[in-house]
């Protein structure tokens, strides 16, 4: 924050698997387009293991990560959910209990129009 005044701004993450590389970037493009998240940091290669349907089951698939603020976690979830292409996506989102200032003013300046 300019002037030494304190952040006002509390860190959010997400977490989000995604079936390909290609699909999460380009969720992600959206999400940071529209300022629900500021970053999105794609892992191209995670291994799951769950039960679906009464089965375990494994998969390939990308995993991101997203950066936001608490007042724009549940519109960010919300719009994740309705992009995602899986039927039941596994999208957790969490309040970040510490975050260094210049993070909190970097979320804020990219979120900050959707906020005000």
């Amino acid at each position: 924050m300019r002037n030494g005044a304190v952040s006002q701004v509390k860190a959010a993450m997400i977490w989000c698997p995604f079936g390909d590389t290609a699909t999460a970037e380009a969720i992600a493009a959206v999400l940071v387009e529209e300022g629900l998240v500021a970053c999105a940091n794609i892992i191209p290669a995670i291994t799951s293991v769950f039960r679906w349907q009464g089965e375990v089951q494994r998969a390939s698939e990308a995993g991101a990560l997203f950066k936001t603020t608490q007042k724009l976690l549940g519109p960010a979830v919300e719009r994740l959910v309705s992009l995602h292409p899986y039927d039941t996506p596994a999208i957790i989102g969490w309040h970040a209990d510490h975050a260094a200032p210049a993070t909190l003013d970097w979320l804020s300046a990219q979120t900050a129009p959707l906020e005000e």
